[in-house]
């Protein structure tokens, strides 16, 4: 039997990123967890802030933000981006974390996280409590070692996802899709 509970975001795992925004500079980190894809051709992915968060004006006037995607070694960082404020913490700084020039956007990559995603802002989109940023992607880094057949291998990139308020590495396969065809 199951009990019906207040509307809520009960969708689980989602990926855990954080997102830099700014100048090599004057840049920000912030982590987000409400973040996806939305479009194949064009590439567009999302990432929703709340406008009260300092990396909103920042993405808002400068048009451009990195989705960096870390993986297993970066959880503390990841966590540390998303509960100080970039209002008063160098947060590249005090996460030691490594700005790495984009290769056409002005934001800074995070050198560590092992994918990059470098986004041109489409359009912003007022939700309630969240403002959904449309990001086009107008190149992916990635690190050598997670590169195969010239796309990026996720499984081999350990990434964490966030699960209600735990992170996760998810390294384990468990099939292929279309394993229900076969």
């Amino acid at each position: 039997m199951k009990e019906s509970l207040e509307p809520s975001t009960t969708l689980a795992p989602i990926p855990a990123v954080m997102v830099s925004c700014g100048s090599m500079e004057e840049a920000n980190i912030t982590t987000i967890a409400w973040t996806g894809v939305l479009n194949s051709e064009p590439p567009l992915v999302y990432v929703s802030i709340r406008p009260s968060r300092h990396s909103y004006e920042i993405i808002k006037q400068t048009k451009e933000f990195v989705i960096n995607i870390p993986d297993g070694n970066l959880v503390w960082e990841t966590d540390f981006c998303g509960t100080k404020s970039g209002k008063d913490t160098d947060k590249f700084e005090m996460a030691k974390l490594t700005k790495e020039p984009s290769k056409i956007v002005k934001v800074p990559c995070i050198k560590e996280c092992p994918i990059n995603l470098e986004c041109k802002l489409k359009e912003i989109k007022p939700l309630g409590s969240h403002h959904m940023f449309i990001g086009e992607v107008v190149c992916v880094n990635a690190k050598e070692d997670i590169i195969e057949n010239g796309k990026v291998n996720l499984a081999k990139a350990n990434l964490i996802t966030y699960l209600g308020s735990e992170y996760y590495v998810a390294d384990k396969k468990v099939g292929d899709r279309g394993i229900c065809l076969k």
